[in-house]
């Protein structure tokens, strides 16, 4: 018995040793959890190899012309703003000819020579529109004329040009009713004929010879007499217009009924002369111009203006951009892309 007890005694003690020492049992260690990737909203970035690159020279004729500042100004950022992208890029690179054509053909020159995609060109003068494409074809670059259109002979040169700009017969012809649909159908004084003052841009550009004739043409075909007291250049300019205007008004007084002028700076300068000529604009006198320059847009609401006719440059600038993409990816252009004018009164 007593050795039957030793033995029980020493396997309960080696049962107790192992417990206390040995590795208690445990679950199975669960795999950690794999986290669900989180989902990618935002796009992939497009590797820059992938992004296409399109080089834009845009040759303006003179920077300080009113309309032209607002033109190129959108122009430039419809193109760097609105029609670049994830995947196309357009550089654009913006000269002044500074009145001057033998610079604008420098400037051509250069563009074609760092091989820009496309250029879009406001021509210094538009009989040099031949050379331009000649030079632009040579080395296969499009060419988008804007806002002094080249001869129909010209345009026939090539297939890779197009012409975006107004209809200047519409604009001159406004510029005639706005006249035409005064109360005493724009003669101030009475004695049946709308004597008149006109004061042109560049007699060179179509433009200024549309205005101009058109605008009376629309008088005559109204049943209208006129008479033509003065017609001379002003280039465009504020300052030239005031000079043109004064001296008109100087030599002629009461007798001018209306000074049409070709564009608004012109007529911004002629109605600095009428001022200070002692004559006032819906009372005696009749003032119109081309542009829709806001200064202008305020004068014809506050009658300081008889009128003026909007020439669109949100339209026309971003025309001109859709057309000289299509141009680089090699589609198929139309000679002439027209955006109206609009009246305003």
């Amino acid at each position: 018995m007593k050795r039957t007890a030793a033995i029980l005694l020493a396997l309960a003690l080696v049962f107790a040793l192992t417990a206390c020492g040995g590795t208690a049992a445990t679950e199975p260690t669960a795999a950690p959890a794999t986290q669900a990737p989180v989902a990618n909203t935002d796009p992939d970035p497009v590797p820059e190899d992938t992004v296409k690159e399109i080089n834009i020279g845009v040759c303006i004729y003179k920077f300080d012309d009113n309309f032209m500042t607002l033109y190129r100004t959108e122009l430039e950022r419809y193109l760097k703003e609105d029609l670049s992208s994830d995947d196309v890029k357009c550089n654009v690179t913006v000269v002044d000819g500074k009145g001057d054509q033998a610079e604008q053909t420098n400037q051509i020159d250069t563009f074609i020579a760092n091989q820009v995609d496309v250029i879009i060109c406001n021509l210094v003068q538009s009989s040099s529109a031949a050379t331009v494409i000649d030079k632009c074809k040579a080395a296969d670059i499009p060419v988008i004329f804007i806002n002094r259109e080249p001869t129909p002979e010209d345009m026939a040169l090539w297939d890779k040009i197009a012409y975006v700009g107004a209809d200047a017969r519409q604009s001159g012809t406004f510029q005639g009713e706005i006249i035409a649909e005064t109360a005493n159908k724009g003669d101030w004084n009475g004695d049946g004929v709308v004597s008149y003052v006109m004061i042109m841009g560049d007699p060179e550009n179509v433009d200024a010879q549309y205005r101009t004739e058109f605008s009376i043409k629309a008088l005559t075909d109204a049943g209208i007499e006129v008479e033509e007291l003065v017609k001379q250049r002003g280039d465009w300019a504020q300052e030239k217009g005031q000079e043109l205007a004064n001296t008109a008004l100087t030599q002629f007084g009461d007798q001018i009924d209306v000074i049409f002028c070709n564009n608004d700076a012109m007529a911004l300068g002629a109605a600095q002369a009428i001022t200070a000529n002692g004559r006032t604009v819906g009372e005696d006198i009749y003032l119109v111009g081309v542009d829709a320059l806001e200064e202008c847009q305020q004068m014809v609401k506050d009658g300081t203006m008889t009128g003026t006719v909007l020439n669109d440059h949100i339209g026309q600038s971003h025309t001109a951009a859709d057309v000289a993409l299509k141009a680089v990816n090699g589609e198929t252009l139309e000679k002439n892309y027209t955006v109206d004018y609009v009246k305003l009164v």
